[in-house]
């Protein structure tokens, strides 16, 4: 599941609630806790949703991963793109992981809302994903649609979730933003963007989820 969460700043209860429903084994999270006492919020909000924070934060500039305890984490790590002077500073969270005996890599990252200063952070991005060996997960506020240059130079080589349903905003969806993107070896079997009225509670964005089948170890 990939979802940007808005700050935490519109109805938690609905957002928990939805994530609980949704029960992922992993949650990539965008615009989570970046600022004071971010080791706190960020545990606090797994704790709701019963899962575990496996990467990010503050090291991440607000990407996290949470994971259910049916994943086992082996590695984590983060990176930051350089900073434009009067921008947002960004970057990505990393887990490498295992679930039922599959393992697998998941990135999480939220891209400019600049087109300016997009392109070189999915290229810093992408440089980091294709430097993963194995099935390989990445997930992210692209902040442009299918098309863009940012969002193809993420997709290259790659399997998309693109299928013309829009994520933003929650409330009137007009854009689809919010990708999803696997290794040929993953399978997607079933891809959604989730419109409810929790959904449209709890952010601005709507949630993507995906079941998805990994290669046999």
């Amino acid at each position: 599941m990939s979802y940007n969460v808005h700050g935490l700043k519109d109805d938690r209860a609905a957002l928990i609630s939805l994530i609980r429903e949704a029960n992922p084994d992993v949650l990539v999270v965008q615009e989570a806790p970046r600022r004071f006492r971010w080791r706190h919020k960020c545990a606090a909000l797994a704790d709701d949703a019963g899962m575990v924070v496996a990467a990010g934060g503050l090291p991440a500039l607000g990407n996290l991963v949470l994971v259910s305890l049916r994943v086992k984490v082996h590695e984590t790590w983060c990176v930051r793109f350089p900073l434009t002077p009067g921008r947002h500073l960004r970057g990505a969270a990393f887990v490498r992981g295992s679930v039922r005996g599959g393992r697998f890599t998941v990135s999480g990252a939220h891209l400019a809302t600049d087109p300016a200063e997009r392109p070189a952070q999915a290229a810093l991005w992408k440089e980091a994903l294709d430097a993963i060996e194995g099935p390989v997960i990445a997930a992210a506020d692209l902040n442009e649609g299918p098309g863009g240059g940012a969002w193809r130079t993420v997709e290259d080589g790659l399997v998309s979730s693109a299928a013309g349903r829009f994520t933003f905003p929650a409330t009137l969806p007009a854009r689809l933003i919010d990708g999803l993107f696997v290794t040929p070896d993953i399978t997607i079997e079933k891809y959604e963007v989730v419109e409810s009225d929790l959904a449209r509670q709890a952010s601005d964005h709507l949630p993507v989820l995906a079941e998805l089948t990994l290669p046999s170890a």
